[in-house]
C-alpha cells in the first residue's frame, strides 16, 4: 500500500479497508495531526494540572475572564433543515445491522458512535467507516438468518461521534507518534462523506464528547475550519453538538457554544459520563460521596441544576437542547417488568419535554415511539421549542456542586457496580461496547461510574453501607468472585475475557492511584 510520507499503519488491512485508508484520506489525517496534535497534548496536560488543583481543594466556578461572553447578546448560526427537528435521537455503535435498524427506527436522528458504545478495536473502527460510506450512499445492507436488512425511504439524520480528546489510535502513526482517535475518526468520515452528504441535501454532522473546557471546543472549531478549507467546503458546513458530560464543562456552556457558534448544533446532557466526571473530579474530597448509582437520577439536586442550566443556556443562544440517554430497554418475557421500564422511559422524556428540551436520547428502536409520543405531546407539530426561554432558571456554582443524595449505599448497590463493571469490561475486551445488562443498555460511561464509585467508597469516610459496615478493599475483593460467577452464568459460552475483566476491575477499584479512564489501559489489551 502506498502510504503518505511519515504515515505508518500497524494493523492488518482486511478486504475493503483499502477503500477507507486511501493515500489521500491518510494525507488529510496526517496534515491535521501535524497541525493540531501539539495543541491537543497541551490541553490534555491542562486537564492533569486542573485535576491536581481540584484534588488540593479548589472548586470550579464560572470563569471571570469570559463573563463578557456569558453576558453578551449573540446566537449560534442558523441550523440546517435536517437538524431543526430532533425530538428523538437513537444512539449505538457503528455496527452494520445497528446502523440500518437505527436509521430505520423512526427517530429524527441517529448518533452513530465510534466512542463510548463501541469497543475501539481496529476492525470495529475501520469496518465502521466502511459501513457509514455505504449508509450515506444508501447502499448498505445486511443479511442474517435468512432476513435481509435495508434502508427505508425515510431514515433518520446521521450524526457521527468521534472519539474524545484523551483517546489515541494506536494502529496509525504519523512521524512515529500515535494519532488522536478523534482526529482519525473525524478526518476519515469527512474525507469520504462530506461532499456526498452535501450533494444529498444534508451535511457532515457530529457529536463531540468528553470536553472539559471551551479551549477544547476551540480546538475542534479550528479543525473544522481547516478541514472545510482542505476539502473545498463552505465554512459552517460542519455542524456539531457538544455533549456536556463533565462537571467542568458545565461551568463553560456559554463559552463552548460561542467557540463553535459558526458550527454549533447545540448541547446534549450526557448524564452518565457527567456523574462519572463528578466522582472523578472530587474523588479525594472527604465530604463528597454519592449514594448507589440507581439513586442518582436526573431529579438529584446537582443533576437537576445541570439539566436546567443547559436548557436555559442553549435556548438563549438559539441552540437545540437535547436530553440525555434513558438507559432502560424493553424487557422480553416479563410484561410487568417491561411495563415498569417503559413507564420509566416515558417519565424521563415527559420531564425533559415539559422542561423545554427539544429532544432526547434512547438506546433501543423499541423505545422510539414512546419517546416520540412524549415530545409530540408538548411540541405538537413544531420542530423544536427553542422559543421557550427559561429566564426563571437561576443556577449558581453551589447548585451545580450540591452533590446529593449521599445515602443509601447498600450491599446490593455495591454488588451491582461490581457485576456491571465485570460484565461490561468482559464484553468490551471481546469487541462489544454496547451491552444490555440487567435490562439497562450499558456503555463505557456506566462502567466508569461503577468502578469509580467503588474506588471512592473504599476511601471516603462516608463510604458506609446502610447496615453500618465500611466499604473496604477486602470487602470488594471478597465480592468479586461471587459476582464474576453470576456474570459467567448469564453470559455462557466462552467467558475467558470475563476472568480478565474481573482482574482489571479489582485492580482499578482497589489500587492506590485512580486511573483517569479505564478505557486507556484496556485499549492496550485489544487488537
Amino acid at each position: 500500500m502506498n502510504l503518505p510520507q511519515g504515515v505508518e499503519i500497524r494493523a492488518p488491512l482486511k478486504p475493503g479497508f483499502e477503500s477507507i485508508l486511501t493515500p489521500d484520506a491518510l494525507a488529510l489525517v496526517a496534515r491535521l495531526h501535524r497541525r493540531f496534535n501539539p495543541r491537543r497534548k497541551e490541553l490534555l496536560a491542562r486537564r492533569v494540572e486542573r485535576a491536581r488543583r481540584l484534588d488540593a481543594g479548589e472548586r470550579p466556578d464560572f470563569l471571570p475572564e469570559t463573563k463578557h461572553i456569558r453576558d453578551g447578546d449573540w446566537s449560534i448560526a442558523p441550523l440546517p433543515q435536517d437538524l431543526l427537528c430532533r425530538r428523538v435521537e437513537i444512539t449505538g455503535p457503528v455496527e452494520r445491522k445497528m446502523i440500518i435498524n437505527a436509521l430505520n427506527s423512526g427517530a429524527d436522528a441517529y448518533m452513530t458512535d465510534f466512542e463510548d458504545s463501541n469497543a475501539p478495536n481496529w476492525d470495529n473502527q475501520i469496518a465502521g467507516q466502511v459501513n457509514l460510506v455505504d449508509a450515506v450512499r444508501r447502499r448498505i445492507s445486511f443479511e442474517q438468518g435468512g432476513k435481509l436488512y435495508r434502508l427505508n425511504d425515510r431514515i433518520a439524520t446521521l450524526v457521527v461521534r468521534p472519539r474524545g480528546w484523551h483517546l489515541d489510535e494506536k494502529h496509525v502513526l504519523v512521524d512515529g507518534e500515535r494519532v488522536s482517535g478523534g482526529i482519525f475518526d473525524f478526518a476519515l468520515f469527512m474525507f469520504h462523506n462530506a461532499k456526498e452528504l452535501v450533494a444529498r441535501g444534508s451535511g457532515p454532522y457530529f457529536y463531540l464528547p468528553k470536553m472539559e473546557s471551551h479551549l477544547e471546543a476551540r480546538l475542534w472549531n479550528d479543525i473544522f475550519i481547516a478541514t472545510q478549507d482542505e476539502l473545498g467546503l463552505a465554512r459552517g458546513t460542519i455542524k456539531a453538538t457538544v455533549l456536556i458530560e463533565t462537571i467542568l464543562a458545565a461551568f463553560e456552556m456559554d463559552e463552548i457554544l460561542y467557540e463553535l457558534r459558526e458550527h454549533s448544533a447545540g448541547l446534549n446532557a450526557g448524564r452518565w459520563d457527567y456523574i462519572f466526571s463528578c466522582i472523578k473530579k472530587f474523588k479525594v474530597d472527604r465530604n463528597f460521596c454519592l449514594a448507589d448509582r440507581a439513586r442518582v437520577t436526573m431529579t438529584a439536586p446537582f443533576m437537576r441544576a445541570y439539566a436546567l442550566l443547559l436548557l436555559k443556556t442553549c435556548h438563549r443562544r438559539r441552540a437545540p437542547a437535547i436530553g440525555g440517554m434513558s438507559a432502560l430497554i424493553p424487557i422480553k418475557n416479563d410484561p410487568v417488568a417491561n411495563e415498569k421500564a417503559l413507564a420509566g422511559v416515558r417519565a424521563d422524556k415527559a420531564r425533559d419535554a415539559n422542561d423545554g428540551y427539544d429532544g432526547g436520547w434512547v438506546a433501543h428502536p423499541g423505545l422510539v415511539p414512546i419517546a416520540m409520543e412524549e415530545f409530540v405531546k408538548v411540541l405538537g407539530d413544531r420542530p423544536n421549542q427553542i422559543d421557550k426561554q427559561r429566564d426563571d432558571v437561576q443556577v449558581t456554582a453551589a447548585d451545580l456542586l450540591n452533590f446529593q443524595p449521599e445515602t443509601p449505599i447498600t450491599e446490593a448497590g455495591l454488588r451491582m457496580n461490581i457485576n456491571v463493571g465485570i460484565h461490561y469490561l468482559g464484553s468490551w475486551l471481546a469487541g462489544n461496547g454496547c451491552v444490555p445488562i440487567h435490562n439497562l443498555m450499558e456503555d463505557a460511561a456506566t462502567a466508569e461510574i461503577s468502578r469509580s464509585q467503588v474506588w471512592q467508597w473504599i476511601r471516603s469516610p462516608k463510604g458506609v453501607l446502610d447496615d453500618g459496615r465500611k466499604v473496604t478493599a477486602e470487602m470488594v475483593r471478597a465480592l468479586i468472585p461471587e459476582e464474576l460467577a453470576k456474570v459467567k452464568a448469564v453470559v455462557g459460552g466462552d467467558t475467558r475475557t470475563y476472568d480478565r475483566a474481573a482482574q482489571i476491575f479489582e485492580q482499578m477499584s482497589t489500587q492506590e492511584q485512580f486511573a483517569e479512564f479505564l478505557t486507556l489501559p484496556l485499549y492496550e489489551e485489544i487488537d
